[in-house]
């Protein structure tokens, strides 16, 4: 990467203050180089471009083929970028303030259906092997709408000594509590009571580590192959969707869903208000007064 204090600082700021992952820090870092060559270009310093220069990029950007998420990416990244250059009074203004985001088209999460998710349940528990561990987790997945990293870190500790509750320290080191189902509850006792003695809660074949993403990846593979539904529509973030969505489908609210999913802003929960929208549609064909079926008389 092009050395730059000021992106260095930058970097270790996001590691120390905000707790980012070391991809998020490693694709920062990576679109702080591009800008960094695309502004040398011009004679300017990344520290010291101008808005025109600035939008000259995110038009080059574009003129590249890259798509409107990975642009928003970077100009995310280009904001947080000088706000901290004002924060620590290298810059006087925000050349990014009137920098408009690359629309995005409406991406709807693929969910599965609740008797996709039940298959998937009952599948887990007749697995000729690991089956206390993929009841386990698909059953804790469903029931909390946890992100797979959140789950495998999971210690074995967690369990017993917080009752109904997990206490989750998510993306950005942000904690939260989330309330688990009677079910999942009962298949982490299972888990606990066949499970070889380890400090994680999803141990893997070495109990010394945490179970890996791939070492799931492939036990939800089988689970899907018993259950007989696409091994392709299922991942653990689908099943993150399928939480969310079955929860407004059955009357939760979005301000009560932010927090169980960890949320920072809103407007990322609002993505399944079309699950939401469909209910509200429903009530109304079903109780309003001029909503009858047609040719029904008084």
């Amino acid at each position: 990467m092009l050395a730059d204090r000021h992106v260095e600082a930058f970097l270790e700021m996001l590691a120390a203050e905000r707790g980012a992952a070391r991809n998020t820090l490693l694709a920062y870092g990576r679109d702080l180089e591009r800008f960094a060559a695309f502004v040398a270009g011009r004679g300017q310093s990344v520290a010291g471009a101008s808005r025109e220069t600035l939008a000259a990029y995110m038009q080059d950007l574009a003129a590249a083929g890259l798509g409107p998420r990975s642009a928003a990416r970077h100009l995310s990244c280009l904001r947080q970028f000088h706000r901290f250059l004002a924060q620590e009074g290298i810059r006087a203004d925000d050349p990014t303030d009137l920098l408009d985001a690359p629309r995005q088209p409406l991406s709807l999460p693929r969910v599965l259906s609740e008797a996709q998710v039940s298959a998937l349940l009952d599948a887990a528990e007749t697995l000729p092997t690991r089956a206390a561990v993929a009841a386990a987790a698909l059953q804790l997945l469903y029931s909390t709408g946890l992100r797979i990293s959140e789950l495998l870190a999971l210690k074995r500790a967690a369990l017993a000594a917080t009752g109904d509750i997990l206490f989750i320290k998510g993306k950005g080191g942000r904690e939260r509590i989330v309330p688990i189902s009677d079910q999942a509850r009962a298949a982490c006792v299972v888990l606990l009571a066949e499970a070889p003695a380890s400090r994680w809660l999803f141990a893997g074949r070495d109990p010394r580590r945490a179970l890996t993403r791939q070492g799931f990846d492939l036990i939800l593979r089988e689970v899907c192959m018993v259950a007989g539904v696409d091994p392709a529509s299922v991942s653990p973030h689908v099943l993150r969707h399928a939480f969310a969505s079955h929860m407004l489908a059955h009357g939760a609210d979005l301000r009560s869903l932010q927090l169980l999913l960890g949320h920072a802003d809103i407007a990322t929960t609002q993505i399944y208000t079309h699950v939401l929208a469909a209910r509200l549609q429903h009530l109304v064909e079903a109780h309003h007064p001029l909503a009858r079926p047609a040719g029904h008389e008084n």
